[in-house]
């Protein structure tokens, strides 16, 4: 099945579709690890997002639902070098074209991925269209060209109710802008009472659950959109133990009264070297964000910048001691990726109650 791929610099690239037949619009992305796609594929964050994987093969495993960080594929669309036609893997339930087919989401595969990826990388993230079922590449780049970024993608991916995962911990409530199920599944191991909370949920509405910590978690988006999230942050701030991780960690940020900045393309790989500031240790982390707290803004705010990225700079880490705040940019519960700083969550059952 032909399909196209238009970029809004004009860029237009021919290839093979696959999955859902139609047009798709959204932020072209690369990420970098060379597994675990089926992982980011169902990671909320990436709501809004065309992913491109830059590893050449993907699909060589299948697709097993027990690896989900969702209830189904949160991405946009995929874009891939190659297409595996004949996966392998004791586990392995469904091909990656039957799994697009299933959660009807498009792909494009026989692409250049390097090009695209050096594309962004030199001139950064761009609005983008893919169509499956046509090759009319004018039509892409002009949809591409007209595309807006959704302010509401956290709406979109944030649970519908409260629900809780029973423990005989601390109660931590996990407010949800897009949580992966490995976030509450880390707290969840280590007996934590898990409340999930819509990303709408007031203040005084989570202090009804009696939480002994909140945390504010991953999600898709520009943080600034958060509103009700910074403003929830602003008042818990000082009342109980805050938490963030990833877009919470952003929000947390905006809610002490530092900035925010868009990254030119963002990181998105499972091999990002965190530098801790106080141990002097260097951890392997996985990331997906394309927005980083402001270093130029935290003075004044109370917080102090506890990690930062080896490679760029980008602040990985805060914390306040004294108003029970702490939180991190990466992802420590990675799916996928290493494992290297798990021991934030067991800060976190720690901490909740009695920081």
């Amino acid at each position: 099945m032909k399909a196209v791929l238009g970029l809004e610099d004009g860029t237009c690239v021919l290839g093979e579709g696959f999955g859902r037949e139609g047009t798709t619009l959204g932020e072209l992305v690369f990420a970098t690890p060379y597994t675990g796609y089926e992982e980011a594929l169902t990671d909320p964050s990436y709501k809004g997002q065309i992913l491109l994987f830059t590893y050449p093969l993907i699909g060589n495993y299948g697709v097993n639902d027990a690896n989900f960080q969702s209830d189904g594929i949160k991405a946009e669309a995929l874009v891939i070098r190659e297409k595996c036609v004949h996966p392998s893997h004791p586990r392995f339930r469904r091909s990656l074209d039957a799994f697009l087919t299933d959660e009807k989401v498009s792909g494009i595969a026989e692409v250049d991925t390097r090009m695209l990826t050096i594309k962004t990388r030199t001139y950064g993230t761009m609005r983008s269209a893919l169509i499956v079922g046509s090759d009319d590449g004018e039509k892409a780049v002009e949809l591409a060209k007209n595309s807006k970024p959704d302010p509401t993608l956290v709406e979109k991916v944030t649970c519908r109710q409260p629900y809780e995962v029973k423990g005989t911990g601390p109660r931590i409530v996990v407010m949800d802008f897009g949580a992966k199920r490995n976030i509450i599944n880390s707290l969840a191991r280590r007996n934590a009472d898990v409340v999930v909370v819509p990303s709408s949920t007031s203040y005084q509405a989570i202090q009804d659950y009696k939480p002994d910590a909140i945390l504010f978690s991953n999600g898709p988006g520009d943080p600034q959109d958060a509103k009700n999230g910074i403003a929830v942050a602003r008042q818990a701030a000082g009342q109980l133990p805050v938490f963030g991780i990833c877009l919470g960690h952003q929000i947390i940020g905006l809610a002490m009264g530092a900035s925010t900045y868009k990254l030119k393309f963002g990181h998105r790989g499972a091999n990002q070297p965190v530098i801790d500031l106080i141990d002097k240790k260097v951890y392997i982390t996985s990331q997906n964000h394309g927005y980083a707290v402001d270093p130029n803004t935290i003075e004044g705010t109370g917080l102090t910048m506890t990690q930062t990225n080896a490679n760029d700079g980008t602040v990985e880490g805060m914390k306040n001691d004294k108003m029970r705040i702490m939180s991190v940019q990466y992802h420590p519960e990675a799916s996928p990726g290493p494992r290297d700083t798990n021991w934030f969550f067991d800060a976190v059952v720690k901490k909740a109650g009695v920081w």
